[in-house]
């Protein structure tokens, strides 16, 4: 046979084999490298005095922020309706808080707080239990944190919504909450969510939905059955780094929502989780409400002294998950009343699930 022949035939051989693989590979548009580890230093005891709270925080050895938790006990008795989240929160340092000026207030954070607050009554079995989880992504190696504050709720038994917004051409994969002062008891964080800068949410007031993509905004709001001048909530989002093209990333998001707690001194529980195609979890969210949070503007709880123990990474059972855990898929959110009844309250968390596209 021709030598020229068979080296025609060979050439041809081999551009028939890439075509085909090219058809049948998923280009690199269709990968993930985002993965993630969740680092816990497991609970610290209190608030041990009424009207009192307590910082814990959760640090990276390695990666990024994305997001991150608490989760909290509280014991049985009479007491049981003290315990509250205060905050869920990036930090600089483990310590310390972004509190000053609105804005981008911090880039490449490692490290999360977990803020317990008591209100009127508390017991020896008060703790909170951080959680940070900590992300890596061949595409989104920088993070920044962007936060925004209000003087909410001055009035009580009023929303405090607050949202902060990533800038543009960035991707939100995560974000926290915080009220102060946390020494008045009754003020505290009732929800903690991802949302969109839009009028088909109404900028923040509404819920991002099950299944949405690619939100920009997060949202925190505060609760008080008191009236207080000096009350402020925070919202913190955590964004990509500027500069990174993020157009192949999507973040999906996955949202629950379940009835109750609705009678006094309970407790109730909702878990989400990251689908097979909607790529690694990488944050999450909680909130107690009026219910129809993504379909409605937020509005409160059934009583004053409703609030939440929990917004932490977890098993599909609810089940807060472990030191140095990397195979996370689920968020359960942990909501509680206080002393009363609280007809019409509903629980709803979030999952959001990254695909960087890498």
């Amino acid at each position: 046979m021709n030598t020229g022949l068979l080296r025609r035939f060979a050439v041809g051989r081999t551009l028939l084999l890439g075509a085909v693989l090219a058809l049948t590979v998923p280009g690199t548009a269709y990968a993930n490298t985002m993965s993630v580890t969740v680092k816990t230093p497991g609970a610290t005891s209190g608030p041990a005095t009424s009207n009192s709270e307590i910082s814990t925080h959760a640090d990276c050895s390695g990666g990024l922020i994305s997001g991150g938790g608490i989760n909290q006990a509280i014991g049985t008795g009479g007491s049981v309706n003290g315990n509250h989240v205060n905050g869920t929160a990036p930090s600089s340092d483990g310590a310390t808080e972004y509190t000053g000026s609105t804005g981008v207030v911090g880039t490449d954070v490692t490290h999360w707080l977990g803020i317990g607050g008591s209100g009127g009554q508390v017991n020896a079995s008060f703790s909170s239990t951080p959680y940070a989880v900590c992300f890596t992504s061949n595409l989104i190696n920088h993070t920044q944190v962007v936060m925004n504050k209000a003087n909410t709720p001055t009035t009580g038994a009023t929303v405090g919504l607050v949202v902060a917004t990533c800038p543009a051409n960035t991707r939100l994969i995560g974000g926290g909450a915080r009220t102060t002062p946390g020494n008045t008891g009754s003020f505290k964080t009732i929800a903690s969510f991802p949302t969109f800068n839009n009028s088909a949410h109404d900028f923040g007031q509404k819920a991002a939905a099950n299944g949405e993509t690619n939100p920009d905004s997060w949202a925190a709001v505060g609760w008080d059955s008191s009236t207080n001048s000096a009350n402020t909530t925070y919202a913190y989002a955590i964004c990509s780094g500027n500069g990174i093209n993020v157009s192949g990333a999507t973040v999906t998001v996955r949202n629950s929502e379940v009835s109750g707690p609705t009678s006094g001194s309970t407790g109730q529980t909702a878990t989400v989780g990251c689908g097979g195609g909607d790529g690694n979890l990488v944050s999450g969210g909680a909130a107690i409400s009026g219910g129809s949070v993504t379909t409605t503007d937020f509005t409160v709880p059934g009583s004053g002294g409703d609030h939440l123990n929990g917004s932490f990474p977890s098993t599909s059972g609810g089940a807060a998950v472990s030191d140095g855990a990397t195979t996370v898929a689920y968020w359960t959110a942990a909501a509680h009343t206080g002393g009363q009844s609280s007809p019409g309250t509903y629980t709803d968390v979030w999952a959001l699930c990254a695909n960087d596209g890498v």
